[in-house]
């Protein structure tokens, strides 16, 4: 197993109660987690003070706060959790890999969910009804591709699946990290426990390979939101249950395993089908390179 596989060990020097209360897996991610929240409150009553978030405001100053919000609590977490904690470069969001790395995600993700929707289209079940080229895009972009990219990114990949495959191992954190994925989608419009099963394997298993392969978080972003960029402006597909307005008019139509139902295209089959084989590729590489991470204790004990 390359070194490179773990980018954090715990200090030599550090005491037992170093080990357990700072910088053992649960305390690092219990860490980013409160400073998250703590970041999350000031970041939000700071742009509610400056009227970012006013009823007066336009769509795009809105989408323009949400970013800047997430950006803050995320990013300025986990900027502490790596500089301060782990202290250890932060290659994962290295901005070398970001020209290349993010740019193969992007294309990634884009190719990705235009392929969905050909299948579905090919199926008689996405039918585009009109165009919108006046459509104000950018607040989306920012939103739900930009910002949910970053932030999900950093959060489930970069924190969670990072530390928990460090202490549990490879094939625990991508169960643990796509469990959760999956549940965090669980409330959103029109989610039921399939979508949330679905997005958790086709979504939650193929992005953390995806980091695993590459450990980086640039083409896990690019992918991110690029398939939601793709799904929601350019194709009018719900996103993860949530309205879009896109450059084209479309529906859907077929049972609702087909074509996903009001949650969007996520929750069809067609999705779960092709991003598994993308996580199936992914996976024969990781082998292939011996990169799977035993348990801590396991590697103790070689």
């Amino acid at each position: 197993m390359p070194t490179s596989q773990i980018a954090f060990t715990t200090p030599a020097t550090a005491t037992r109660w170093q080990r357990r209360m700072v910088f053992s897996p649960v305390a690092r991610i219990v860490f980013f987690v409160a400073l998250f929240f703590i970041l999350f409150k000031l970041a939000s009553a700071a742009a509610a003070g400056l009227g970012v978030f006013g009823p007066a405001t336009t769509p795009l100053m809105h989408a323009w706060g949400n970013l800047a919000v997430q950006l803050v609590c995320t990013l300025g977490s986990y900027l502490v959790l790596v500089k301060a904690i782990e202290r250890r470069r932060m290659e994962e969001l290295s901005l070398r890999d970001l020209p290349t790395l993010g740019s193969i995600g992007l294309v990634l993700g884009a190719a990705l969910f235009s392929a969905v929707v050909l299948v579905l289209w090919l199926a008689g079940c996405y039918h585009v009804t009109g165009t919108n080229p006046g459509v104000d895009w950018v607040p989306a972009v920012l939103t739900v591709g930009i910002s949910a990219g970053v932030g999900e990114e950093i959060l489930t990949r970069g924190v969670l699946f990072r530390i928990v495959e460090e202490g549990l191992g490879t094939w625990w954190a991508l169960a643990i990290s796509a469990l959760f994925f999956g549940a965090a989608h669980i409330f959103n419009p029109g989610a039921t426990l399939w979508s949330s099963l679905a997005i958790a394997i086709e979504a939650g298993v193929l992005l953390a390979l995806l980091y695993h392969v590459t450990r980086s978080l640039w083409p896990c972003i690019g992918l991110h939101a690029a398939w939601n960029i793709m799904q929601g402006t350019v194709f009018g597909i719900p996103v993860s249950g949530t309205s879009a307005h896109g450059w084209l008019v479309s529906e859907r139509t077929g049972p609702d395993w087909l074509s996903g139902g009001v949650f969007g295209a996520e929750a069809s089959v067609v999705a779960l089908i092709l991003c598994s084989c993308c996580s199936a590729l992914l996976l024969i590489v990781a082998l292939r390179r011996g990169t799977i991470v035993p348990p801590a204790w396991r590697r103790a004990r070689a």
